[in-house]
């Protein structure tokens, strides 16, 4: 498996952004093309305008469908046919109805098995937004497309040195509370339980979940959720055999380190999660999407318009995404793969699980022990 080289699906995201500047750079190191057949779902006039004014020196190669990807050179294929108006730093419909247009098609073709993982360059929430794509971000759109009752997808920020998973993504601050519950934490906890054990092999992993209240509510001072809903989430996870702890404050939580001490954190909302995340891992950063068939990494950083077009921006966390996507995706394979034909018993073992039974020295033993 480690012989192979593993078809990367990239979408180009907004084309007014920076997205084909990380793309572009991301592919300027000839090493790129040993670990993987890049898949670029884009324009490839847009591709070349970047590339032009940014004056970067990577190459692409053009191809009509994903089957004619080739190892050795960046694929591109065009998921349109029309030209799309390239504005430098300025948001707008076109640049939102070429981001869809690329998802949509990486999708379909995902579907087909055409490629094996996909990273996705960052899109504007706004201008995406239509009749076919009415979604808070890429988590949920994915989700609708290979997501059901037996796969939910959990939003999950990393690096080599934390990992920080979302019990609520895209979701106004007003809504939060209303929103947790101690069935919300338990489902998303065992679906981060499940990709450290699968996606990071991690055997048994440790679990921080923190609290929604300043102070961890202070004993209900300061907010009731940790004694009606997290603490009584976290004792159903403990008896389920997951090491989950907590709840935890988050502002001494990060201050003093103590997330180093953990594998995973679940946190309450996206800024309690992702601004800490963001500080301690600004350049290496990656959002993975888990729970999912599809193994789905993105950038952890946004469109960033004010530096579009100024060749300013650093390729670091795209070019983190791809390896953590092939990792995640030989791990997977290498986690599955005794599970899927496990040798059957020979014979059957009749067990009592009594305490007589549990400290009895067996007779030989106790006969040769005497002598």
């Amino acid at each position: 498996m480690e012989d192979k080289l593993i078809r990367v699906a990239i979408t180009h995201g907004d084309t007014n952004g920076i997205g084909y500047e990380v793309i572009l750079k991301a592919f300027e190191a000839p090493e790129m093309l040993e670990l993987c057949i890049p898949i670029i779902y884009g324009s490839p006039k847009a591709a070349a305008y970047h590339r032009n004014l940014l004056n970067i020196q990577t190459n692409f190669s053009i191809i009509d469908k994903a089957e004619d990807a080739k190892p050795g050179k960046l694929n591109m294929l065009a998921t349109f046919d029309e030209e799309v108006k390239v504005e430098m730093g300025q948001p707008s419909k076109e640049a939102g109805e070429a981001a869809f247009k690329a998802l949509e098609k990486a999708m379909e073709d995902y579907e087909e098995g055409l490629f094996d993982v996909l990273v996705t360059a960052p899109i504007n929430k706004n201008n995406i937004q239509s009749e076919q794509f009415n979604f808070c971000g890429h988590t949920e759109y994915i989700e609708s497309k290979v997501g059901n009752d037996e796969h939910k997808a959990l939003m999950i920020l990393m690096n080599d040195r934390l990992r920080v998973a979302l019990a609520t993504t895209h979701l106004p601050i007003k809504d939060v509370a209303g929103t947790i519950s101690k069935e919300l934490i338990v489902e998303k906890t065992k679906i981060l339980h499940q990709s450290l054990k699968r996606d990071f092999f991690i055997p048994n992993p440790r679990i921080a979940i923190l609290a929604l209240n300043p102070h961890a509510g202070d004993s209900g001072v300061l907010g009731t959720e940790e004694q009606e809903i997290i603490t009584p989430a976290i004792n159903e996870l403990e008896e389920a055999g997951i090491q989950a702890f907590g709840p935890y404050a988050a502002d001494g939580f990060f201050g003093s380190g103590t997330y180093s001490k953990f594998d995973a954190i679940l946190a309450m909302y996206h800024d309690q999660g992702l601004a800490p995340f963001k500080t301690i891992a600004i350049e290496d950063g990656v959002n993975y999407t888990a729970g999912l068939p599809i193994v789905r990494t993105s950038p952890d950083h946004g469109t960033a318009y004010d530096i579009a077009g100024k060749n300013m921006a650093d390729e670091s966390s795209l070019k983190h995404a791809i390896y953590t996507a092939i990792d995640i995706f030989r791990n997977r394979i290498n986690y599955d793969e005794p599970l899927a034909n496990p040798l059957k018993k020979l014979y059957h073992e009749k067990r009592d699980d009594s305490e007589k039974v549990r400290f009895a020295i067996p007779k030989a033993r106790q006969e040769k022990a005497e002598e």
